[in-house]
């Protein structure tokens, strides 16, 4: 039976890449986005689309049940406000954000591991970011993906036994249209803390996750994968 997929913020940049993976390995991808205007595989057969909103909690109970069960998850959907101080952060910002990069994912696990711990297995794999490894200038974020990375420990544990692998990826910057809301300064100085002196291209982020989807042996479970080129090595 062909395996089902979900990819959250599968319409661009690394989710993209993911899904355009996917598809390539003969998986159903349902993908979740706000825009899929631009989505390039609208016309395949493997693909179900859902318009969705993470920044609101309500939305996540019409969602699952347009989804119904997966064999994968892959927890991708993400962003960050560099606009904002630690001491000018509007409390509806911090809300959308936490919204968006960990409490969603969280109940995304929590909705999707209920069939994974049936059919006893299931993988999910959490995009968070050396942002939750490291000081970083947007400071909800920074925590968020903090958290997201202790959460993947956490369910990692506590579905482990029921053949669900848990495991997360922290990329350092993309080359993705995250980027656009950086300062030309900040990019610059990143560029100079890693060895090649780049971001990181969308695939080589997109490349990591699907192998801990698919060919991720079920002993590697409950850690994260950094890649940063260096900028944090450990």
């Amino acid at each position: 039976m062909q395996k089902r997929v979900l990819v959250t913020g599968g319409t661009k940049g690394i989710g993209l890449e993911v899904t355009k993976m996917m598809l390539n390995l003969g998986y159903q991808v349902i993908v979740a986005g706000r825009d899929f205007s631009k989505f390039p595989f609208k016309e395949n057969q493997n693909i179900q689309m859902i318009v969705v909103d993470f920044s609101d909690l309500n939305n996540l109970p019409t969602f699952i049940s347009q989804v119904g069960d997966v064999d994968i998850l892959i927890n991708n959907a993400g962003y960050m406000q560099p606009k904002y101080t630690y001491d000018n952060y509007p409390q509806e910002a911090k809300t959308k954000l936490m919204n968006v990069d960990l409490y969603a994912p969280v109940e995304l696990m929590n909705a999707f591991s209920v069939k994974m711990k049936e059919k006893k297995y299931g993988r999910i794999i959490n995009t968070a970011s050396i942002a939750g490894q490291i000081g970083h200038p947007d400071v909800w974020y920074g925590i968020a993906k903090a958290g997201l990375i202790n959460a993947t420990k956490i369910y990692a544990k506590l579905l482990g036994s029921d053949g669900i692998c848990v495991n997360c990826v922290a990329p350092s910057a993309a080359q993705t249209d995250m980027q656009n809301d950086n300062e030309e300064s900040r990019k610059k100085a990143f560029k100079s803390a890693v060895v090649t002196n780049r971001f990181a291209e969308p695939e080589e982020v997109a490349k990591a996750i699907v192998w801990l989807a698919t060919e991720c042996p079920e002993y590697i479970n409950g850690i994260t994968i950094d890649i940063n080129n260096t900028f944090y090595a450990r």
